[in-house]
């Protein structure tokens, strides 16, 4: 197995990306009136989550790396909480939340398990 050559190639950025284009359709469903509310909130903190992913993987430290992974994993958190209040509040059926909700999840697992590998290889150096 080759090594990677590009952030493109990480499953947890690939993931991220589809999680992008499912909140961005699930935030259009809401109402009009939350487009600079939390439609707006929700699509910065999903934008960011690959975004940092991408920039972690182009930093020269592994302490760099380290720190915008868990800025993306900060920001899933972030859009977590976001969708917990936007279902809560029923912006949408509760049924169009549940593919956003099942992505998030996968990239959580993902980034916590990248940021875990991370650290033994830092301490192992």
């Amino acid at each position: 197995m080759g090594s990677i050559k590009s952030y493109k190639e990480l499953i947890v950025w690939q993931r991220a990306i589809e999680l992008v284009k499912e909140v961005f359709i699930l935030t259009a469903l809401f109402p009009k009136s939350e487009v600079y509310g939390i439609t707006s909130q929700m699509r910065r903190a999903v934008v960011s989550i690959p975004s940092n992913i991408a920039e972690g993987y182009g930093r020269r430290s592994l302490a760099e790396s380290s720190q915008f992974h868990s800025i993306a994993y900060g920001s899933a958190l972030e859009l977590e909480t976001q969708l917990i209040i936007a279902k809560q509040l029923r912006l949408a059926k509760e049924v169009y939340f549940e593919k956003s909700e099942g992505l998030l999840l996968e990239v959580c697992k993902m980034l916590n398990v990248m940021t875990g590998k991370l650290r033994q290889f830092k301490t192992s150096i």
